[in-house]
């Protein structure tokens, strides 16, 4: 059956070889190691995703998914007006688990997935000086963030591979006086994030 070609992988096929129906489906837990990218458009500027756990609970019958990966804060830097330097740390906040599927398609694994987190920005210099922006500063709706396996690439269950996607930065509130300032810098569209998961450690829950 399809789930059982998408699954059959070094490690997970042990697991799955006495599951033939859907009646009898068990969750397998997976963990990755995960790290990339991602460029914030608006601002032309980068993020580095530090070193981090994803985690799965993946449904046998069907490859469905949801999930957990946590993100370190990121320093960012750009320019206001194509002169002032701004600085700010970026703090990612779990608003709900990573949901998504892994399918066989087309002869070749492939994820599609959502996670979403409201962005909180901290520690922000404008010029130099601090910019007071409080402890509460983020956007005012979670941003949805997908990651799917590229076109012409493939997803393996053990080995992982590259997930990559486009999102939209919204509006931000309780950043003070600066509030005003940063909806006119940072939301829009076109941000992207590049994904590297690897190392896929399985266990049958």
């Amino acid at each position: 059956m399809k789930i059982l070609r998408t699954l059959a992988v070094a490690g997970a096929a042990a697991a799955l070889a006495f599951m033939p129906t859907a009646a009898n489906a068990v969750t397998l837990n997976v963990e990755y190691d995960a790290t990339g990218w991602s460029h914030i458009n608006t601002t032309d500027s980068d993020l580095w995703i530090k070193p981090t756990t994803l985690s799965l609970a993946m449904e046998s019958d069907d490859g469905t998914f949801t999930g957990h990966m946590p993100l370190q804060p990121a320093d960012t830097k750009f320019h206001l007006l194509g002169f002032l330097p701004v600085k700010a740390q970026v703090n990612f906040i779990e608003a709900a688990p990573v949901t998504g599927s892994i399918a066989y398609v087309d002869g070749a694994n492939k994820v599609t997935s959502t996670a979403s987190y409201y962005i909180r920005l901290s520690d922000v210099l404008i010029g130099g000086l601090p910019a007071f922006v409080g402890n509460n500063c983020r956007t005012k709706v979670p941003v949805t963030i997908p990651a799917n396996t590229p076109a012409g690439e493939s997803f393996d269950v053990t080995n992982g591979g590259r997930l990559v996607g486009e999102y939209t930065i919204g509006a931000f509130q309780n950043c003070g006086l600066q509030t005003f300032i940063l909806n006119q810098i940072v939301p829009g569209h076109g941000s992207t994030i590049d994904l590297n998961v690897s190392n896929g450690r399985i266990s049958v829950g």
